[in-house]
């Protein structure tokens, strides 16, 4: 089972930027799709972006799309996401997390492999 590790979070002014990285270890790395999810206090974990293995697929939630972008680098195990533009509703513990596929990772029926311990985000207004 891969095991992740994010950073990167921390505290932003609205309008700022911030990239997490997750390092990834323990597993085939290159086998598996990759996600961001993010869950606020009192909320669900809900997925944010996510990528297929080659990186040739990308799937973004409609509240991120044109701010965040997501990518990998397989041959150092990681991936990456670009946050611009943040807002305050966009303060939340962010995780990373693994599927066979970007649908286990985005769909109605999640498969997931592996889930990071999250990176805190806060966006002050």
């Amino acid at each position: 089972q891969v095991q992740l590790v994010e950073s990167g979070g921390g505290l932003v002014q609205a309008g700022g930027s911030l990239r997490l990285s997750c390092a990834a270890s323990g597993g085939t790395f290159i086998s598996y799709a990759m996600g961001w999810f993010r869950q606020a206090p009192g909320k669900e974990r809900d997925v944010v972006a996510a990528i297929s293995w080659s990186g040739g697929n990308t799937y973004y939630a409609d509240s991120v799309k044109g701010r965040f972008t997501i990518s990998r680098a397989n041959a150092k195990n990681a991936v990456y996401l670009q946050m611009n533009n943040l807002k305050p509703e966009d303060t939340a513990v962010y995780h990373c997390a693994t599927s066979t596929s970007v649908a286990g990772l985005t769909g109605r029926q999640r498969s997931i492999s592996s889930w990071g311990q999250g990176t805190q985000v806060t966006v002050s207004s």
